[in-house]
């Protein structure tokens, strides 16, 4: 259904430490693109292959209109977790890298009797959150 999602961001060095360390729980790989013009104003994790026809990445850079970088009201990205263990690393990884809980890990039993989530904000105020449907506790 996807290709990709882009956040905007004013400062692309602290969006890639912060992404890398949230990211990397949840299995999520940096990929590069090869373009030294886009990887020099974007940095993007998940796969990139055959200049970007085979593409389902998450990718952080400066804005194309060169305005600066804003958060979009009701706007969230969701990634993927394995392990409820993944979710809870990638809540700590998110806090230690200088983003705010927007909500601790945990299950969320309003969705599912199985929704274990955590949701954060990242350097710039954009939601994202770490899920897993596991329906126990996985290492």
């Amino acid at each position: 259904m996807l290709s990709y999602v882009y956040f905007g961001t004013n400062d692309l060095e602290q969006a890639i430490a912060f992404y890398g360390a949230i990211l990397k729980p949840l299995g999520m790989d940096r990929c590069i693109t090869g373009d030294p013009e886009w990887d020099r104003v974007a940095a993007g994790w998940g796969i990139y292959e055959d200049g970007g026809a085979r593409e389902l990445a998450f990718w952080i850079g400066r804005p194309f209109d060169q305005k600066p970088a804003s958060v979009g009201n009701g706007s969230m990205v969701a990634f993927s977790a394995r392990s409820r263990k993944a979710v809870d690393e990638f809540h700590r990884a998110a806090l230690a890298h200088g983003g705010t809980c927007d909500g601790p890990p945990g299950l969320r039993l309003h969705y599912a009797p199985d929704f274990y989530a955590a949701y954060v904000r990242d350097l710039e105020g954009n939601k994202v959150a770490a899920v897993c449907r596991a329906k126990r506790m996985v290492p």
